[in-house]
């Protein structure tokens, strides 16, 4: 009961005050409070619920925010950058790379399966070529790095979510997946919360001035606590590989969300799109987690399958 109350009562409130205020500037911060509230809430329904129901809608939500991460990047390298990488074959080959992984790691496809993307590559290579730009190595650079960064750490995900028993057939597991969001959103609340009272001493102030040590400890302690609570909804893991992985999350979740803002800040924007109101982009909303995707798999190849 009180999972639904308390959000309720907590846009209500909002609501309420933002009726009762008096000042434009304060309304204004109100409304954005609103409107951030709901894109969350929406936004984890949606993914938890893609993630959870069973591997095709998995499939059918992380292949379209595969595109949707890929566009954006090459949208904002498209604005600020001369050489301009192929947003629609770059996009679409992502998009390929993410399904016949899906398929490979379901055991309904063989190696083969990533011939046609493997051509895709050696397309890029060739096209320069024939692409009368003044810098080709920037534009191949660019799009090469945007495949690994955007589309191959999300075609990782697929072998988190789908496992093999002890039998070796391939089940459907996503509460690694979950636990992986899960450790990502509970750490940015804590590095929040405990950085914007406590914050001193700046993590990395060249690329992100307002993140601070103290954030980043007490992130780490907030999710290293919910790790239990996983612990004991799957005791088949030892509570020790779950502190493990929680640990390993916020680690490669925290450089991920520092690369996302040095990649924003070489061209000079605040946020990598509007796709999610109140929120920014795509990019804003994955920056931790496309880093924490292969550190985390690697920790559960290690540790925990293994």
């Amino acid at each position: 009961m009180k999972i639904t109350i308390l959000p309720l009562f907590y846009y209500l409130s909002i609501y309420y005050l933002y009726l009762q205020a008096e000042t434009t500037n304060i309304k204004s911060i109100l409304k954005n409070l609103i409107i951030r509230g709901l894109t969350g809430a929406v936004f984890v329904a949606v993914l938890a619920g893609a993630i959870c129901y069973n591997p095709y809608t998995f499939l059918a939500l992380f292949s379209i925010l595969t595109g949707l991460l890929l566009w954006e990047f090459y949208s904002l390298l498209k604005e600020y950058f001369p050489s301009v990488p192929r947003r629609i074959v770059g996009t679409i080959g992502g998009i390929y790379l993410f399904v016949a992984t899906f398929l490979h790691a379901n055991g309904l496809a063989e190696s083969l399966v990533f011939t046609p993307y493997l051509a895709f590559l050696i397309y890029l290579f060739v096209s320069e070529l024939y692409n009368k730009q003044q810098n080709p190595l920037n534009n191949l650079a660019y799009s090469l790095f945007a495949q690994v960064y955007c589309a191959g750490t999300f075609a990782l995900s697929n072998y988190i979510v789908l496992g093999k028993n002890e039998e070796g057939a391939i089940i459907f597991t996503p509460l690694l997946l979950m636990a992986l969001f899960i450790f990502v959103w509970i750490n940015d609340t804590g590095a929040y919360l405990v950085g914007s009272q406590f914050g001193k001493h700046r993590l990395f102030e060249r690329i992100s001035p307002k993140k601070s040590w103290e954030g980043f400890w007490g992130g780490l302690v907030f999710a290293l606590a919910s790790s239990f609570v996983f612990a004991n909804l799957n005791p088949e893991i030892s509570w020790y590989n779950w502190l493990g992985l929680a640990a390993t999350i916020v680690c490669f979740g925290t450089w991920g969300d520092l690369i996302e803002s040095l990649i924003k800040r070489t061209v000079g924007v605040k946020d990598s799109g509007k796709m999610l109101p109140g929120h920014g982009g795509m990019l804003d909303r994955f920056d931790s987690i496309l880093l924490a995707i292969p550190a985390a798999y690697i920790y559960i190849e290690l540790f925990i399958r293994n």
